[in-house]
C-alpha cells in the first residue's frame, strides 16, 4: 500500500528542477522546499550554505575556464590595506632623495641607462595591485589544473541517481574550485605585500618593465635588528631596486624569458587526483576549510618530476645570474655608504632562505624561487668586471645567446678568456666543446653522404661546420 506521505515527497523531476532554481539564483528556498528536503534526508541549512556558495561561484565575474580573479584581489587589498592606506610626507621625500642621489651612483657604475620613469615609494595596496597579473599568470597553470581535477573529482563522488539532476553543473564546480584556488593566491600576496620591500625583493620581474618602488610600510621592519641608520639603508635599498628595474627595461627580452621559464614549469604541475579524491568523498561546499588548507600547503602538488627537477636547476641559476649582476653593481655604486656591505649581506642571507616570496610559490605553484647559487654568481660578475671593465659585461644583457651560462658561473676564466679575445678583435680559442661538436656534425654529414674530404672542412682554410662558439 502506498504511503500518503509519499505524495508529497519531489520526484526526480521536481528534485531537479529545485537544483536548477537554486543554482541559477532564482531565488532562496522556501519554507516548502525546506520540508521537502527534510523529508528526503537532506540537511536543509547545509543545502542552503552550498547553495550560497554555488551562487557566488556562478555570479562571480570569471573567464571562460572559470578562474574568478576578482577573488584573488580582493582578498589581497583587504590584507595589504588593512593597517593603513597613506605614506608621510616624511617618507616620501625621504625615500625621492634616496632614489635620485642612487640613480647618480648607478650611472657611475654602469652604462645601462636610466629609468624612462621616476621610482617612488608605494603602499602595500598599490604593490598587490601593479603585480598582481603576473602572479595570475604565473599560478594560472596551476589554478586551472586544480579546478579541473576538483570537477571530475567531485563528479565522480556524485551518486548514479544523483547524477542527471546535476546536469550542466560541472562548469559551476569547475568555477567554484578556481573561486578557492583564487582565493588563497589572493590570501598569500596580501601576506607578501606585508613583507616585501621593494619591487624587485622577490626576484622575479613582479612590476611593470621599468617601474622602481619602495615600500616604506615595511621599510622599518626590514632594519630593524640591523641597528643601521635608516638613510643608509634607504640609499643602499633604492640603489639595488634601481638596478633591479634599469636590467629589465635594457634587457627587454629578459622579463619574458623569465616568466617563460616559471609558467614552463607551472605547467608540468599535475595535482595528486588520489589526495584530491579523498578530498572529495568527504567534501562540504559549505565548510570548504579543508580543501582550502590542501591547496594553501601544496599538498595537492605531487613530488616534482625530473623534467621540473631540470626546470626549476636552470630558473634557478637564471635568478642568481640576475641577482648576482645587481649585488655587484650596487655594491659598486654604493662605496660611499659606510654600512652597504651589511646591508648587502643581510639581503643575501634573506634571499638564500626564500625570501618573502618563496611561500607564495612553494604553495600554490610548487615551486621556490631561491637563487641558490646567488655569491657564487655575483663572484663571476666581479671577476668579469675586474678582467673587462664595465661596459663589455654589461653588454652580456644585450641579446639572450651571451648571456652567462651555469658553465660560466661555474668557470669565469673561460669567460673571461673569450670576453678578452673578443676585445682584441681575436678569435676565441677552439676547445674541447668546439671539437666535440665538430666532430659530432661531421658524423652526420658522413651518414648523410654529405662529408668533405677534410673532417674540419675543406682545404680553402674555412673553419668547417662550426664557427667559433657564442657567448
Amino acid at each position: 500500500m502506498t504511503d500518503p506521505a509519499d505524495d508529497e515527497l519531489p520526484g526526480d523531476d521536481d528534485f531537479a528542477e529545485m537544483l536548477r532554481r537554486m543554482l541559477g539564483g532564482q531565488g532562496g528556498i522556501d519554507p516548502e522546499q525546506l520540508r521537502q528536503l527534510s523529508s528526503m534526508g537532506i540537511d536543509p541549512a547545509m543545502m542552503q550554505n552550498i547553495m550560497r556558495q554555488f551562487q557566488a561561484a556562478m555570479s562571480a565575474d570569471g573567464d571562460d575556464d572559470g578562474l574568478d580573479w576578482s577573488a584573488a584581489k580582493t582578498q589581497a587589498l583587504h590584507i595589504a590595506n588593512r593597517d593603513g592606506l597613506g605614506i608621510s610626507s616624511g617618507a616620501r621625500t625621504e625615500f625621492d632623495q634616496a632614489f635620485a642621489l642612487a640613480s647618480l651612483w648607478l650611472s657611475e657604475v654602469t652604462g645601462i641607462a636610466e629609468l624612462a620613469s621616476t621610482p617612488h615609494p608605494i603602499t602595500r595596496g598599490q604593490w598587490v595591485e601593479a603585480t598582481l597579473p603576473v602572479w595570475q599568470e604565473l599560478a594560472e597553470p596551476v589554478a586551472t589544473s586544480i579546478s579541473d581535477a576538483l570537477m571530475a573529482a567531485l563528479e565522480s563522488q556524485t551518486p548514479e541517481e544523483m547524477r542527471p539532476a546535476i546536469q550542466g553543473a560541472g562548469r559551476l564546480m569547475r568555477r567554484m574550485g578556481g573561486a578557492l584556488f583564487a582565493g588563497q593566491l589572493g590570501s598569500v600576496i596580501g601576506k607578501l605585500s606585508l613583507e616585501v620591500v621593494s619591487g624587485g625583493d622577490v626576484g622575479i620581474p613582479l612590476m611593470p618593465t621599468g617601474a622602481a618602488a619602495i615600500l616604506p610600510q615595511n621599510f622599518a621592519d626590514f632594519g630593524r635588528d640591523l641597528e643601521i641608520e635608516e638613510d643608509q639603508l634607504a640609499l643602499v635599498l633604492a640603489t639595488r631596486e634601481l638596478a633591479h628595474a634599469r636590467l629589465f627595461r635594457h634587457a627587454r627580452w629578459l622579463r619574458l624569458h623569465v616568466i617563460s621559464q616559471v609558467t614552463d614549469f607551472a605547467r608540468g604541475v599535475h595535482v595528486d587526483t588520489d589526495a584530491l579524491e579523498d578530498l572529495a568523498s568527504r567534501f562540504d561546499p559549505s565548510a570548504p576549510e579543508e580543501l582550502k588548507a590542501a591547496i594553501e600547503s601544496g599538498a595537492l602538488l605531487p613530488q616534482r618530476s625530473e623534467a621540473q627537477v631540470a626546470a626549476l636547476t636552470r630558473l634557478e641559476n637564471l635568478l642568481a645570474t640576475i641577482e648576482g649582476w645587481v649585488d655587484v653593481v650596487t655594491a659598486d655604486a654604493t662605496t660611499r655608504v659606510p654600512a652597504a656591505d651589511r646591508i648587502a649581506e643581510a639581503v643575501r642571507r634573506r634571499r638564500a632562505v626564500g625570501g618573502p616570496g618563496e611561500q607564495a610559490m612553494a604553495s600554490l605553484v610548487g615551486l621556490e624561487l631561491r637563487p641558490r647559487r646567488l655569491r657564487e654568481a655575483a663572484a663571476m660578475w666581479r671577476a668579469v668586471t675586474d678582467a673587462v671593465g664595465p661596459a663589455v659585461r654589461d653588454g652580456l644583457w644585450d641579446y639572450p645567446d651571451l648571456m652567462p651560462t651555469a658553465e660560466d658561473i661555474d668557470d669565469p676564466a673561460g669567460l673571461i678568456v673569450r670576453l678578452q679575445a673578443r676585445q682584441r678583435g681575436e678569435e676565441p680559442e677552439r676547445d674541447a666543446f668546439d671539437d666535440a661538436l665538430a666532430a659530432l656534425l661531421d658524423e652526420e654529414a658522413g651518414a648523410d653522404g654529405t662529408a668533405d674530404e677534410s673532417p674540419t672542412g675543406d682545404e680553402s682554410g674555412d673553419d668547417g661546420p662550426t664557427g667559433p662558439r657564442p657567448v
